[in-house]
């Protein structure tokens, strides 16, 4: 009977697993002009697709339209990698929710350490950006994670309960079918480090145990939780095969064509 009941278990995550989409979503943060842009897409389109993954591309907002016509008859979905929280407004050089829909842009990347460091992102602005996004209809690619000392002082698990429950879990069970999470390690991002397959399965657990208990174990378990931090080639079929982790937010590695389809084919 034990024995059943661990087979039932196995076979029941293997399960769950799979009935999750699988994700590799390329930012490129402040990299490729219009024809480095250009140049990616052309070679991209030329590839053979993984038919159970989805691509995601985030350029910088000048070539969003561009990419978007270029892919729109291809399995990619072109990304932008912020925007505001306002609908529109005296806010010099920034980009709306609107602005992107109308575009084609019907997902954004929040959250992302680099805007939490930069540029002063609270967890309560980005409850605001999230909110401003579900009113538009787009899909939420979350980030969270820890400093390295964060981790050195055992508060990563504390960190990351908070990004999540002040920025996301006033949410309705409805938005979550258009929210994915991105764990990134702070630590091991640009750094060539990355957490140990161990590492990032035990946070993407957590963070699908914080999501059941504030939603229910069935919402948890079809959230998407990709891991962001220094995914190459190398290391994404290891990282990709554990239970929690759904596929990756990758930022150096999806600058070539060749390394991020060689991620996108690691599962």
């Amino acid at each position: 009977m034990d024995g059943w009941i661990l087979k039932s278990v196995i076979v029941n995550i293997f399960i769950k697993k799979n009935m999750r989409k699988k994700i590799v979503a390329g930012n490129w943060k402040m990299n490729n002009d219009l024809s480095e842009t250009e140049t990616f897409l052309a070679e991209l389109k030329e590839q053979v697709f993984p038919e159970d993954v989805e691509l995601i591309v985030a350029p910088g907002f000048p070539n969003l339209y561009h990419s978007f016509q270029s892919v729109r008859e291809h399995p990619v979905v072109i990304a932008a990698q912020n925007m505001h929280q306002a609908e529109k407004g005296a806010y010099t050089g920034e980009v709306s929710a609107g602005m992107l829909t109308s575009v084609g842009i019907t997902t954004v990347i929040l959250g992302h350490s680099e805007r939490r460091a930069y540029f002063g992102e609270t967890n309560e602005l980005l409850a605001e950006k999230v909110n401003t996004a579900r009113k538009n209809d787009m899909t939420v690619i979350f980030c969270v994670g820890e400093e390295l000392a964060d981790r050195k002082e055992n508060t990563h698990f504390k960190l990351v309960e908070n990004q999540l429950s002040e920025s996301l879990f006033h949410l309705e069970e409805a938005d979550w079918k258009n929210i994915v999470i991105a764990y990134e390690p702070v630590w091991a991002i640009g750094t060539g480090e990355t957490a140990t397959p161990e590492q990032a399965q035990e946070m993407h657990r957590f963070i699908r145990e914080k999501i059941a208990a504030r939603y229910s174990t069935e919402l948890a378990s079809g959230v998407s939780v990709l891991y962001g931090g220094s995914v190459n080639p190398g290391n994404a079929g290891e990282l990709f095969a554990k239970e929690d982790v759904d596929g990756g937010l990758v930022g150096g590695a999806a600058l070539k064509v060749d390394s991020f389809m060689a991620i996108a084919n690691s599962f």
